[in-house]
């Protein structure tokens, strides 16, 4: 992807991802501060005790606050005791979820964020997936690569992927020895990187339609469990599909 299409993206991403929801459909919000970072927990109605956790990624640019949305709380209570509890972690504007040179995020959600939300929510520690969109599909991807025995599931909706370091939005990696150590597709086409079934969707217009698919070719390739969908449009169709993604995340973490 060229960089004028990648500043494009940028804006795309920013504008569009803004909180909005009229109820929480009896679901409690609550944030707590992790070495200076604001986490976001969703317990469904009823709470959260014994419940499994999703943890879910945000997009470049965006807040975790940005994917408390109706569909979300509606979804939620659809679900009723199937539903699982959700972090929604803070990877900041643009580290990608992946360890660097400013800050070791991607450890910190493992090690942190998710035992401070399992904590919290009194959830179930054996029953954890992991999904995101855009930057945070990348970020699922790449902690579940690290933690292959740690998630039920992952998902990648709209997935930022890339083929070569040089096509990489401004910021997303620190140089190119940072982009070899965390670049999946290389990865996927090389061995067997998942144990746990994979959820990757994307635009048939979206500048990373030919990365996340050659990630699922790849992936099924070599025996991973993939759903794969290539919808019509470009980036930014996962604002339609939560209820989908969260109803496959439940039914994977009820066979966990």
């Amino acid at each position: 992807m060229r960089r004028g299409v990648a500043a494009a993206l940028l804006a795309l991403v920013t504008a569009g991802c803004g909180r909005g929801y009229e109820s929480t459909d009896g679901a409690r919000v609550v944030h707590f501060r992790l070495d200076g970072l604001e986490e976001t927990l969703v317990e469904p109605a009823g709470g959260g005790r014994g419940r499994p956790l999703l943890v879910f990624l945000h997009g470049r640019s965006s807040k975790p606050d940005s994917n408390l949305t109706q569909p979300l709380f509606d979804t939620l209570r659809a679900l009723g005791p199937r539903a699982p509890d959700v972090l929604l972690a803070n990877g900041g504007d643009h580290s990608y979820f992946h360890d660097r040179r400013d800050r070791r995020w991607g450890a910190e959600i493992l090690r942190r964020a998710i035992p401070g939300a399992l904590a919290r929510a009194h959830a179930d520690g054996r029953r954890i997936a992991i999904g995101g969109i855009s930057m945070g599909g990348f970020g699922a991807l790449e902690l579940a690569r690290l933690a292959p025995h740690e998630f039920c599931a992952v998902g990648a909706h709209s997935a930022a992927l890339w083929f070569h370091a040089g096509d990489t939005a401004p910021g997303a990696f620190d140089d190119a020895s940072d982009f070899a150590r965390h670049d999946l597709i290389r990865f996927a086409s090389e061995r067997h990187i998942y144990r746990t079934p994979v959820w990757i969707d994307v635009g048939r217009d979206d500048p990373f339609a030919r990365a996340d698919t050659a990630l699922a070719r790849d992936l099924r390739a070599h025996g991973t469990d993939v759903v794969f969908h290539l919808h019509a449009g470009g980036h930014g169709g996962w604002r339609n599909r939560m209820p989908d993604y969260l109803r496959w995340y439940a039914a994977r973490l009820a066979d966990c």
